[in-house]
């Protein structure tokens, strides 16, 4: 799940703590381009008060305004099709041929403990799913052991919906390639923790919004990176460093585990791995040299194609 998602769901669950009403609404399919994907969730309540994203601009004002009107889900939940003709997706910023169906709810105010619940679930990086009567607009929930495609049957009426924890990407080093990592894994919504155990190279790490831990990496990774939504990259070239972080990195279940360094230092930090215990099956799931092989030189290029293998390996899930 996306950080935004959470962020939604959170604030509904508060929304509804304090008494306002509220209405949430999902993208149940795309066709041609779209600007957000199937599962994108979008909330405002009667103040007109907005978290999340449907397209990112015109489409969220005016289902805003038709919530605010009563012309739509007023007491159950309803259904909207945007960019039905090409004058209708110009009109709303939609991409030439796309449309967007999108289902709205209209939140309960007997939902807090639901929501709560969904919120706690998610909190602890475990995944919940959500599944919605549409004739009635009940919901419920379970704890889901994995991630499931988002599934929506108009004829049946039923919606229903996984959402699961944040990725989250541990760095360890402070160089110029870890601060490109760092900012361009924040746009695709990762959590950032860059490790180092030299104060001074944290604090010279400016990158906002990124988590900074002095410490001992393979502690940090044994006790952050502790589920298969992590990838540990090891860039610091400070072997002491960055074998250490990969001995805790191969204790871990996270989905991807990368070190920088040319073929040679490859081939000479896996022989020392495998002396220090770490079997050939476990090296396998080792990147390294890390990233695709793109002929980048410059730092920028470099965390490009680091990025790129990460999201190629996170959405395949091989080693």
């Amino acid at each position: 799940m996306q950080a935004v998602d959470h962020e939604v769901l959170a604030q509904i669950h508060q929304w509804i703590h304090d008494g306002q009403r509220c209405w949430v609404a999902t993208v149940v399919a795309t066709y041609g381009s779209s600007p957000r994907p199937v599962g994108s969730l979008f909330t405002c309540n009667s103040e007109k008060q907005v978290v999340g994203s449907l397209s990112g601009g015109c489409v969220e004002e005016n289902l805003v305004e038709k919530l605010a009107s009563g012309e739509v889900a007023h007491k159950l939940p309803d259904f909207i099709r945007y960019g039905k003709t090409e004058a209708e997706a110009t009109k709303f910023g939609l991409p030439c041929g796309g449309q967007l169906d999108i289902v709205i709810e209209p939140v309960k105010a007997d939902t807090e403990s639901v929501y709560r619940q969904i919120n706690a679930i998610l909190e602890q990086r475990c995944s919940v799913r959500r599944t919605v009567k549409l004739d009635t607009g009940e919901i419920s929930f379970a704890e889901a052991s994995a991630f499931r495609p988002l599934v929506y049957n108009a004829e049946k009426g039923h919606l229903a919906q996984t959402y699961g924890p944040r990725f989250q990407l541990f760095i360890v080093g402070t160089n110029m390639v870890a601060q490109y990592v760092a900012e361009f894994a924040q746009k695709l919504d990762f959590r950032i923790m860059v490790i180092d155990t030299n104060q001074d190279n944290l604090d010279s790490f400016t990158i906002p919004g990124v988590e900074k831990r002095c410490d001992l990496p393979d502690e940090v990774i044994q006790t952050e990176a502790n589920d298969k939504n992590s990838a540990i990259v090891a860039l610091s070239h400070d072997p002491r460093l960055d074998d250490m972080a990969l001995i805790g990195a191969f204790e871990t279940p996270a989905f991807y585990i990368g070190a920088m360094g040319s073929q040679r230092t490859s081939t000479a930090r896996r022989e020392r791995l495998y002396e220090l215990g770490i079997s050939e099956q476990e090296l396998h799931r080792l990147h390294a040299p890390i990233g695709f092989d793109i002929g980048s030189k410059t730092p920028p290029e470099i965390a490009i194609s680091i990025l790129a293998q990460i999201t190629k390996t996170q959405y395949n899930k091989t080693w």
